[in-house]
Order: structure tokens, then sequence, then C-alpha cells
């Protein structure tokens, strides 16, 4: 199964050094029944392309909570054996949760398929967003204008060769 780990540039620099995206649990993003019902595809690629688009928002949280990471939104692409990621069912149709799925046991980087990173285009956008995202959850319609102008950035595709380029380990 393929799932969407969101992080930051700093959470993949310790991915690359341990050699692991997580020990478990940990939430990713994929592609489940309340995604397909909300996303209304049979196109697996636009779904896959929503699930990514899920973990691109969770990254932005993760660097609403973190001030001191670059602002580029990170998400590893990471093929798991079925049965180590689930989606909560108590959670349902909740919009918050939709994609998200609990990753059980540890993910190595090396299962990783690729990288997504926000261009250097971003950063304003993005700085912005992670800003304005405590308001929009709160309601805040400008705000919520604010965080969907850096979905409005396309991620980056990068090889997972090229990890330590990303984080600034290739000299």
């Amino acid at each position: 199964m393929r799932v969407y780990v969101p992080l930051t540039l700093p959470g993949l620099a310790e991915a690359h050094k341990t050699g692991e995206l997580g020990t478990g649990p940990f939430v990713a993003y994929a592609v489940t029944p309340a995604l397909r019902e909300w996303y209304l595809s049979d196109d697996m690629e636009e779904l896959e392309y929503a699930a990514l688009n899920r973990a691109a928002l969770a990254s932005l949280r993760l660097l609403a909570a973190d001030p001191d990471a670059m602002r580029r939104r990170v998400v590893v692409a990471v093929d798991v054996p079925d049965g180590t990621a689930a989606a909560d069912p108590d959670r349902g149709l909740d919009p918050a949760a939709l994609g998200e799925v609990r990753v059980t046991g540890t993910v190595a980087l090396a299962r990783a398929a690729s990288v997504h990173v926000d261009s250097d285009d971003a950063e304003e956008d993005v700085t912005a967003a992670a800003g304005a995202l405590a308001a929009a959850d709160g309601g805040d319609d400008d705000a919520q204008f604010v965080v969907d102008g850096a979905e409005d950035h396309e991620l980056l595709w990068y090889a997972t060769q090229e990890i330590p380029s990303l984080v600034g380990l290739d000299g």
C-alpha cells in the first residue's frame, strides 16, 4: 500500500540519518474508502494526488508547530506492506481525517518511492499559511484563503537518491 508521510526538512534529515521514517504508530495519508467517497473519483492517480495533498496539509501543520524549520512542505511516498496502515473507522468522514491512516511498526526510508518538497518560490506563501493555520481552523475565511495559497504550489518530485541534497548533506 502506498502511503504519504508528512514531514519537515529537519524531519527528513532525521529520517535520512536513522534510515527510518517512523517507528509506529504514526500518521500518514493514503487512498482510503472515505477519501474515495469524498473525492468522487475512480482514477487512482487522482486519488493518490488527493492523498498527497492531504499529507502536504499535515506537513504544513508540522511547520506551524516548528518555527525554526525551513518553510517547505515535505511528503515522502512510501510503500508499506498491506495491513500495516489502516484508517480509523471511528473518524469516518470527519473532514480533518480524510485519507488519514495509522502506520504500525517501523518503516525503513529505503522503502520510499519518492520525496515531494516545495520549491523555493513557495516559501513566502508556505510561511504565511503556517502562520494562518490556527485562525483558519477556527473558521476565519481570510486565514483559510492564506492557507489555500500554499496549496496553489505544486510539490516538486525528487528521487530518494536526492535526499542528501535536499537536507544539505551533499557537501
